[in-house]
């Protein structure tokens, strides 16, 4: 088992050798003599022989306290180095923000928060990174960022999601498909549709697939692309029609079409992921807070 370092009586120590009387070592470490003559006793004792000869005018150095000086100020000088090197770190750290959105959401919401939080907090650099939900998982998880504006889902047991809103999923068509003119639909007119849908790994064809149900095996699944701009793209051009979160839709450029579902309750729901028992700097509370807030208000 290491022994354990009397870092206080070491302390001690040195600045006794280097000031050459106790009287000016006390006042150094803001001490009284009795307490620096304690620390130095209990030193003495734990390393079995004694290392300063004192008289009433003077101290001087054993030949052990001469041989342990050099060793005890170099590693005194590394510690401090070291705890400098962290501090510094910290304070940095203090200075920077990074967080994850999802790219509907930081499109529509954020310009107008990050540059308010800006002006509030002139000193802190905000490092956003706008990614899909699964990839902010993995941000969170691996604590490249604070916390991810995202989207409910299985959550690994070292995360916290904590819910703020629900976004619903309308039906998008072009202005001259047959259902532009409803206002509203159900799965069972998708029946038979040529539908765009996004890759299997995305968290939105998941939820998509979920709440069609059997319907879902009735569609005619003609085109799979990587993203919710080509959807709309061939949605645009009257290739196919498409499910996408309303806020999404609204990105849409021209005039396509959104119709809501009244046949089911089809939504994702919007939320805050954190790493589970780690305190989000005061920055990145602010932050959050300011988030939740305006995402509310919708």
């Amino acid at each position: 088992m290491p022994t354990r370092i009397d870092y206080i009586g070491l302390e001690a120590f040195i600045s006794i050798a280097q000031l050459g009387n106790f009287a000016r070592a006390a006042d150094h470490l803001n001490l009284s003599q009795t307490a620096l003559s304690h620390r130095i006793r209990k030193l003495e004792t734990e390393i079995g022989m004694r290392l300063l000869l004192r008289t009433t005018r003077e101290v001087s150095l054993t030949e052990a306290g001469q041989e342990l000086l050099p060793i005890a100020r170099r590693s005194f000088e590394s510690l401090s180095s070291a705890y400098d090197a962290v501090q510094l770190k910290g304070k940095e750290q203090r200075l920077k923000l990074a967080f994850a959105c999802l790219p509907t959401v930081a499109h529509f919401y954020l310009p107008p928060l990050l540059d308010a939080f800006a002006k509030a907090h002139p000193k802190i650099e905000v490092r956003m990174q706008d990614q899909p939900a699964g990839r902010i998982t993995e941000l969170v998880m691996a604590g490249e960022v604070e916390f991810g504006v995202t989207l409910t889902a299985v959550q690994p047991w070292d995360l916290e999601f904590s819910p703020i809103r629900r976004e619903p999923y309308n039906l998008l068509v072009g202005p001259n498909h047959k259902l532009a003119k409803r206002k509203s639909i159900t799965r069972n007119d998708l029946i038979g549709e040529r539908f765009v849908r996004i890759n299997t790994q995305s968290t939105n064809r998941h939820m998509v697939d979920d709440f069609l149900g059997p319907v879902a095996d009735q569609i005619d699944w003609k085109f799979e692309v990587q993203n919710a701009t080509m959807a709309m793209d061939l949605v645009r051009q009257g290739a196919a029609v498409t499910v996408l979160p309303s806020l999404t839709a609204q990105m849409a450029e021209g005039n396509l079409v959104g119709l809501p579902f009244s046949d089911v309750e089809m939504y994702r729901t919007l939320g805050i992921n954190t790493r589970r028992g780690a305190p989000l700097s005061e920055a990145a509370q602010t932050l959050r807070d300011m988030i939740v807030a305006r995402l509310k208000q919708d």
